[in-house]
């Protein structure tokens, strides 16, 4: 299988494939909200989509869409004192008068109306034109007694299509992929700041702008060689509005580290183990090799291949932070830290308890937890006990309890899920000695 080959069935195997569904959704709020504002029945007119939908950068899994409904200017006077809180809770009341059974509520900027697998964020907004001539959207904050603020998503969409337009269609396309390494590896960054970054990348060289599939090997080592170099910040400015978007933490090092994956990855071009040196950048979406797979087929005569994979199971969104550690049981003494042992170069000896927990999150809400127990190497295939099976907690709240049996350096994920979406991932190897 060839580069471009390997990178177009990748992006096809990230193609959003619910956009039926999506859209229905965003028709059926539309429809609610003309009705309340505007005594009409349309389920198009008056409404944006915005977000990664509306950029044209989300991928399969996507769980956050955003719309914004625009008021009529008559409503103005209504709300522009103090009463974005109104102006919220009429919307929601709007939405879950037609739909009832459907989750909707206020949540600061916007009504969030939840279905299965995704959410929509509605967001009112009334339209203004500035003195250059450009629309823009007042919007109603509710926090701290009120106020209104100030968006322009058309800019950032425009600016988003002029260069992909002008990068052959490569802007899009690096967007998708930046966003199955997110979801990968667990790192904590909004779609708006992905999109940024892969503008900022795109607009500072000339190399990308005629070239297509067969170069992407390089295009992905290039870009996270070019954020991982970025200077820390807690903000970048989006493209076209040139607004403010946040940095919610460092992605510098896991940027780093996905240089060197690439690095590994192009090496081994035009070998067996191309596809799983890619699929270690990007995930479950990269397609596998033909030959690794019929290679594992005949292998299963002496072992099992019991691994899952979550996103198999649930949409993989990922949007905040989750870190997990490990406490080592000796034998004698307090139990330790395992990455504190890892960071000392020390690997963990059989027969040790081992208590596997969430150490630090900033997930808001309640959110459930899932682990996956990976036993790796020859001892793990030759007793038929490679394990990973995504399981539930089995010790004290969100733990999991496990043994240190046998030889290997054996990985363990943990997975914290929201509303039917994995929203936060983090891993940590485990060796024994």
């Amino acid at each position: 299988m060839s580069v471009a080959d390997m990178f177009k069935d990748f992006l096809n195997n990230l193609k959003v494939d619910n956009a039926e569904q999506v859209s229905l959704r965003y028709g059926e709020i539309t429809k609610s909200l003309n009705q309340k504002f505007r005594d009409s029945e349309s389920t198009t007119a008056n409404t944006l989509q915005v977000g990664s939908y509306g950029r044209y950068t989300g991928i399969k899994g996507i769980s956050d869409l955003d719309m914004l409904y625009i008021m009529p200017r008559s409503k103005w006077d209504t709300y522009k004192n103090g009463k974005q809180s109104q102006l919220l809770t009429d919307v929601k009341d709007a939405i879950k008068a037609r739909y009832p059974k459907t989750d909707v509520r206020v949540d600061r900027l916007v009504v969030t109306v939840t279905y299965q697998n995704f959410h929509v964020e509605v967001q009112p907004v009334f339209e203004e034109t500035g003195d250059d001539g450009e629309s823009y959207f007042h919007y109603p904050d509710t926090y701290n007694g009120g106020s209104w603020k100030v968006t322009k998503p058309r800019q950032e969409m425009k600016a988003v299509k002029d260069l992909n337009d002008q990068k052959n269609k490569n802007l899009r396309l690096l967007c998708k992929m930046a966003r199955a390494w997110r979801n990968k590896h667990g790192v904590a960054m909004g779609g708006l700041l992905i999109d940024t970054l892969a503008f900022n990348f795109l607009k500072s060289t000339t190399e990308y702008d005629d070239r297509g599939y067969i170069y992407f090997d390089w295009l992905s080592r290039d870009f996270f060689k070019y954020i991982s170099e970025l200077p820390e910040q807690d903000h970048y400015k989006a493209p076209g509005s040139n607004q403010n978007v946040k940095v919610k933490k460092k992605f510098q090092k896991k940027a780093e580290d996905a240089y060197e994956l690439c690095l590994a990855a192009i090496e081994a071009e035009g070998k067996s183990t191309v596809n799983a040196k890619w699929k270690k950048v990007y995930g479950r979406y990269f397609p596998a090799s033909n030959v690794v797979e019929e290679s594992v087929s005949k292998a299963l005569g002496t072992w099992r291949n019991t691994e899952q994979f979550i996103e198999d199971m649930y949409s993989v969104d990922i949007k905040y932070n989750i870190e997990i550690d490990c406490s080592v049981h000796q034998n004698q003494g307090l139990p330790k830290s395992l990455r504190g042992m890892l960071a000392k170069g020390f690997g963990i000896s059989n027969n040790k308890k081992l208590i596997f927990k969430v150490k630090n999150h900033d997930i808001p809400g309640h959110f459930s937890v899932k682990w996956k127990i990976l036993n790796v190497g020859e001892e793990a295939e030759r007793r038929d006990c490679i394990r990973g099976e995504i399981d539930i907690p089995n010790y004290e709240g969100s733990s999991r309890k496990e043994t240190a049996d046998f030889n290997g350096v054996h990985l363990v994920e943990c997975y914290a899920i929201q509303d039917g979406v994995v929203v936060a991932r983090d891993k940590i190897r485990v060796p024994i000695l």
